[in-house]
């Protein structure tokens, strides 16, 4: 039995194909023990800590930080012995920096060579070869033609340039981790800009937006080291050389501050991936297949607040947190109760109505909208459902939150109220029929008992499949959960 142990990227929940290496927590070298949390993986639901299968020494690290990664591929290698001696004859080597993995003498050895006769046409791969085989070894052979480029689409042809007085020197080749023994690929030189600002400046990599600001700012392109694709200079390269010049440049003139200017340089490229690549492929489906329906209400709900107040000054509710989100919790939990048909799924050609409520808290993350859920929440205490509700926000800030905690949502709460918003109109989680906006709540001028008093007010907005959810049902729901938040103690005797 082999000592070294490869280790496959597992499936980190369901339905997941893929995930992304945020980082390494061990290097090619390190001794690790069984269980010990070896990398952190971005799926699309959520980042996780994959603990080691075996404990051993680490042998190889197959992909670096950034790379993604198809379930079932491997990601590491471990030698469970590595107190018995050196490897015999290793076919493979690795950093942890992700180098691809060299070819061993011996397996070089091992392949065949088809002899000149009869040999494939160079530069063709899987062609007849003698003695019935295939030519399978991409890489290998001549290449007898030369890569040309496509013409650009609208776009005169350029006048020959004049030939150079003497030959340029060669640029110096660029390693991009060609394996040992490969034969470098031919290299393309790159034309020397058309713009020249001064006799040093011709061969520095600048887009014309960028050569005009250096000429303003009266900076030698020639001077600065690229920071861009390739070596290239960047506005902020040249800005940066300016704001610590001990020349100051002359003014410049009304017309050419004015000149807007664009350009690769001044945008930003964000790869969609991970749990925003997710969010936005349910948000798509979910917006397209469930017809949306949004009504409003707005509700003073100062008397709530009074309550909450209440409660945190009792002695066992000093160490909870509590919030306005636990009080709107606990009324769509009641009003589910009341309404329960809210609580479904639309399966084609049934309605799925649930006796469980999987409730949902939508939470902004640095990586994307997740929404985990507290499971059974109507089972749970007011003093439960606050701790299930805490250790879910923190958790999803962490960016803790497990795959398993953000599947089998059956209803949903996004409380955009903390950033300041009075309310929206959310789109369904897939699969969910009913998610509930809660706003911010501000003191208003409003009506109470005949006169016009300043009282705390909120708006709450609630978004429903019209398929399962009509009209009456969704205003009957939506109204259960403001008559709660107005009083929650009358409601609490005559609810429950």
């Amino acid at each position: 039995m082999s000592r070294i142990k490869t280790f496959n990227l597992p499936d980190l929940g369901e339905g997941l194909t893929e995930g992304e290496i945020l980082s390494w927590l061990v290097k090619v070298g390190d001794t690790i023990e069984l269980n010990q949390p070896i990398v952190e993986v971005e799926t699309a639901k959520a980042a996780v800590e994959i603990p080691a299968k075996w404990a051993g020494q680490v042998q190889t690290i197959f992909h670096p930080e950034g790379t993604t990664v198809e379930v079932g591929a491997p990601i590491i290698a471990i030698d469970t012995d590595p107190g018995a001696g050196p490897l015999e004859a290793p076919s493979t080597t690795a950093t942890s920096s992700g180098d691809l993995p060299t070819p061993s003498a011996a397996s070089l050895a091992a392949v065949e060579v088809a002899p000149a006769e009869g040999m494939v046409e160079p530069g063709l791969i899987g062609g007849p070869a003698p003695g019935g085989r295939t030519a399978v070894l991409v890489g290998y052979g001549p290449r007898t033609t030369t890569a040309k480029r496509r013409p650009r689409k609208n776009t005169a042809p350029a006048a020959p340039a004049p030939p150079p007085a003497a030959p340029a020197p060669a640029p110096a080749p660029v390693d991009h981790g060609v394996v040992a023994g490969d034969k470098p690929a031919p290299t393309r030189a790159t034309p020397a800009p058309q713009v020249h600002d001064r006799p040093g400046a011709a061969g520095v990599l600048a887009k014309p937006p960028v050569r005009k600001l250096a000429k303003d700012l009266g900076v030698d392109l020639a001077a600065l080291t690229g920071s861009g694709p390739l070596g290239s200079i960047t506005r902020e390269d040249v800005q940066r050389a300016a704001s610590g010049a001990t020349v100051v440049a002359e003014p410049i003139t009304a017309t050419a501050t004015s000149a807007a200017s664009f350009g690769a340089d001044r945008e930003q490229r964000i790869p969609v991936k991970g749990v925003r690549k997710l969010t936005a492929e349910n948000m798509s489906r979910s917006a397209f297949t469930a017809p949306h329906v949004t009504e409003f209400l707005t509700v003073d709900v100062t008397r709530a607040m009074k309550a909450l107040e209440r409660l945190r000054n009792r002695r066992e509710w000093r160490d909870v947190r509590v919030s306005p989100l636990l009080l709107v919790a606990k009324a769509v939990l009641l009003a589910v109760q009341r309404h329960p048909m809210v609580n479904s799924t639309w399966a084609g050609d049934e309605i799925v109505v649930k006796e469980y409520v999987n409730l949902g808290i939508a939470a902004a993350t640095e990586r994307g909208l997740i929404v985990p859920n507290v499971k059974d929440a109507g089972r749970l205490s007011l003093r439960e459902l606050a701790d299930s509700l805490t250790d879910l926000v923190q958790t999803a800030k962490s960016g803790r939150t497990s795959p398993a905690d953000m599947s089998g949502g059956t209803l949903t709460i996004t409380n955009v109220g903390v950033f300041g918003v009075d309310t929206g109109t959310p789109i369904l989680p897939p699969g969910e029929s009913a998610i509930l906006a809660f706003g911010a709540v501000r003191e208003m001028p409003w009506v109470h008992k005949g006169k016009v008093k300043v009282r705390q007010v909120t708006t709450l907005g609630l978004s429903f499949d019209h398929r399962i959810i009509d009209g009456e049902l969704g205003s009957k729901f939506l109204r259960d959960i403001g008559d709660f938040l107005a009083d929650p103690e009358a409601a609490l005797l005559a609810w429950t």
